[in-house]
C-alpha cells in the first residue's frame, strides 16, 4: 500500500525558514515520481516543486524558484521541500504526491497518491 505521510509544518514570520518532510512507503523511489503542491483558502491546488528521484530532476514553480528546494534521501525513502524566505502568499496546506513513472509534473492531476497535508502558516 502506497503511502505518503508529511511533517514539518507550522507557523513562522515572514522571511523565515521551514523544512518539509514526505515519508513514503509501499513504492520504490525508482519508479515514481514525487511532487510537493499547496492549497490555500479558496484557490485550487498549485505544484510547487516536482522531483524524479530515479534521475535527481527537479522542476520549481516560478513563484518558488531561488527560496524552495525540493531533494530526496533514498535510504531513508524520504523528500524534503526546504523552503526559505517565506512569504505571507505562501501560507497554504502543502501536500507531497506521488505520480507512476519517473517523469515529475507539477500537474495535480498527473498523481496518483496523496498525503494528508500539513499546514504552512506564514505572518507579516
Amino acid at each position: 500500500e502506497v503511502q505518503l505521510v508529511e511533517s514539518g509544518g507550522g507557523l513562522v514570520q515572514a522571511g523565515g525558514s521551514l523544512r518539509l518532510s514526505c515519508a513514503a512507503s509501499g513504492f520504490s523511489f525508482d519508479d515514481y515520481a514525487i511532487g510537493w503542491f499547496r492549497q490555500a483558502p479558496g484557490k485550487e491546488r498549485e505544484g510547487v516543486s516536482c522531483i524524479s528521484p530515479a534521475d535527481g530532476s527537479t522542476y520549481y514553480a516560478d513563484s518558488v524558484k531561488g527560496r524552495f528546494t525540493i531533494s530526496v534521501d533514498r535510504a531513508k525513502n524520504t523528500v524534503y521541500l526546504q523552503m526559505n524566505s517565506l512569504k505571507p502568499e505562501d501560507t497554504a496546506i502543502y501536500y507531497c504526491a506521488a505520480k507512476v513513472g519517473v517523469v515529475p509534473t507539477l500537474e495535480p492531476y498527473d498523481y496518483d497518491y496523496w498525503g494528508q497535508g500539513t499546514r504552512v502558516t506564514v505572518s507579516s
